[in-house]
């Protein structure tokens, strides 16, 4: 077998101290061993000083209900240890004790810290809802009992103490100016709701009604609405509180956490009742919301009362709660219109004409409910109601394109078949905005239906008319500066009509020497039939003079037989 290698050293590795670093110890700054001492020295003066002040029903002190007694079985064991508190012995043996009351052990590890202990090496108890503290760790009580009976003056962290009181159902209230035991009964203490109010991440106004900004005291006094709605607490001593979503918004820190953790179980629910203040724009004032959305916006408040849910969040799902619990007419954004005043939700929304027309195309061929989600999810409902959760055309008409598209193209525009196919798949692919793609599209078609007008298509008339043809249908189509380089591109008679096309709109300066000499002599010979035909082109297709067509089969007569072509007519 192998032999481990020899150990390798270096001078002075013998003299050197080895630093062991042990997680959760620290060395104790000057401050914070004054503070260790002051708090001892107090705690060993009167064991009891970490204890709240009882005014709840504490039980008698049996075993045969602890849950129930738990208080009072507590408060007798801190009372045999604070006998204790100068004999070592019994504080070391109390402080490692499996069984007996947990509390009690903590204090007589506490105690026996307070007895000549060294202060210079502490433990750190850190929690994010409680806050932090350095405490002296003896025996094997619960940390959070050590940490909290040694910094009985934290109004947070002396409350964790008590943990296990508070999940039997016992309550507990804290802040600067006392500490209180209420019992099985969630009472606040006098002051209590004050303070937390004053001291929480939110700024009020008034005083046994308060109001945040964008809100005012006959709001809240009379519970009025408002666009947005308002967050409306009453706490059992009768302080109303109204919070706008406003400052909801924009709060850092959680407010219903800044108030829940001076209270154990930091369960704010059980001293406040909450309401949501909010109907949609446009119901009716004496119609009751939807038994349903109500229910569904106390259960999102009981949430954030336990903090479950964030006060950023919390105004848009309580109205998303309403909202989706209508099971009648429009709810577009935030605002509810009966099913009689459709006109009014489109002219509401945000878009084109074009776009509303579109959407009300839709509305027409949906048979049953349906729900257009802002993240573009459509939902079919059995409802007879149409929700758009935004109130803007576009979104709506990309999350509806791709099953109702065809709708919008067949009955407005009246395109059929691959060529309504190909513009649907287009617009999915290239995701236009639909004010833009719409307006194009009802454009595209306008000058379609105008070059009808023309009394033969390209392909029917020979070369080159087909060509001067072709090149006014372009002109029109997307303007004279798009024909210049198909008039340019061609050979033989068509290139001579090109040049001729050039000379028409005066653009041959830069392009002469594309052509050649006997082109330029063909084409210049072309010119005042081709212009007659282009004049005719435009009062039969911009000008909207319908009878100039017999003007325009005129001058391609003409432009046929100057040019030598076969013309049919």
């Amino acid at each position: 077998m192998a032999k481990p290698p020899a150990e390798v050293s270096f001078p002075g590795d013998k003299n050197r101290k080895k630093k062991i670093k042990v997680r959760g110890i620290k060395q104790a700054s000057k401050e914070i061993q004054k503070r260790l001492e002051k708090n001892l020295h107090d705690l060993l003066d009167d064991p009891e000083i970490f204890v709240p002040e009882i005014k709840g029903e504490i039980g008698r002190a049996s075993f045969f209900d602890r849950r129930k007694n738990m208080m009072a079985l507590t408060l007798q064991d801190i009372d045999a240890v604070s006998k204790k508190r100068h004999d070592k012995k019994w504080l070391t043996k109390r402080m490692t004790k499996r069984s007996g009351d947990l509390v009690s052990r903590a204090l007589a590890g506490s105690l026996l810290a307070a007895s000549g202990s060294d202060l210079s090496t502490v433990s750190v108890f850190k929690n994010p809802l409680y806050g932090a503290a350095s405490y002296v760790r003896r025996g094997s009580g619960k940390q959070s009992h050590l940490a909290g009976i040694q910094n009985f003056t934290h109004t947070k962290l002396r409350m964790l103490v008590w943990d296990d009181h508070a999940k039997s159902g016992q309550w507990f209230f804290s802040w600067d100016k006392g500490f209180v035991f209420t019992g099985d009964v969630p009472k606040a203490p006098d002051g209590w709701v004050e303070y937390i109010l004053e001291n929480s991440v939110i700024e009020f106004s008034g005083t046994d009604i308060k109001w945040t900004r964008g809100l005012d005291e006959s709001i809240v006094k009379n519970k009025l609405m408002t666009k947005n709605g308002w967050l409306r607490l009453e706490f059992d001593n009768n302080v109303i509180v109204g919070i706008s979503r406003e400052s909801l918004v924009k709060t850092e820190d959680s407010f219903v956490q800044s108030l829940a953790m001076s209270m154990m179980p930091p369960k704010l629910g059980a001293v406040v009742k909450s309401e949501w203040v909010w109907k949609p724009e446009g119901w009716p004032e004496d119609k009751e919301l939807p038994e349903e959305g109500l229910d569904m916006v106390n259960n999102v408040l009981e949430q954030w009362l336990l903090m479950q849910y964030s006060d950023v969040k919390l105004a848009s799902a309580c109205r998303s709660s309403i909202l989706n619990s209508i099971k009648e007419g429009f709810v577009v954004g935030s605002s509810w219109y009966s099913i009689k005043k459709r006109k009014l939700m489109l002219a509401n929304m945000s878009g084109t004409d074009d776009e509303k027309v579109a959407i009300s195309c839709i509305l027409d061929s949906i048979e049953s409910g349906i729900h257009v989600r802002s993240d573009g999810f459509v939902i079919e409902i059995e409802d007879n109601v149409i929700r758009f959760e935004d109130s803007s055309c576009h979104p709506v008409l990309v999350a509806l394109w791709p099953k109702y598209g065809h709708i919008i193209i067949e009955d407005i525009y009246e395109i059929k078949g691959q060529e309504m196919e190909d513009i649907i798949e287009k617009q999915k692919q290239r995701k236009q905005g639909f004010g833009a793609f719409l307006r194009e599209l009802k454009e595209s078609l306008f000058v379609l239906k105008r070059l009808d007008r023309l009394p033969w298509k390209s392909e029917d008339l020979s070369s080159p008319l087909n060509f001067a043809d072709l090149l006014i249908r372009h002109a029109v189509e997307n303007g004279i500066a798009s024909t210049v380089s198909k008039a340019r591109k061609r050979k033989g008679l068509e290139m001579a009509m090109g040049w001729a096309w050039l000379n028409v709109h005066d653009r041959t300066e830069s392009d002469a020497w594309r052509f050649d000499e006997s082109s330029r002599d063909k084409g210049g010979d072309w010119v005042p039939a081709l212009r007659a035909l282009w004049d005719a082109a435009e009062d039969l297709l911009l000008n909207d003079k319908l009878d100039a067509v017999e003007d325009y089969k005129s001058a391609m007569k003409w432009l046929a037989e100057v040019s030598g072509s076969k013309f049919q007519d």
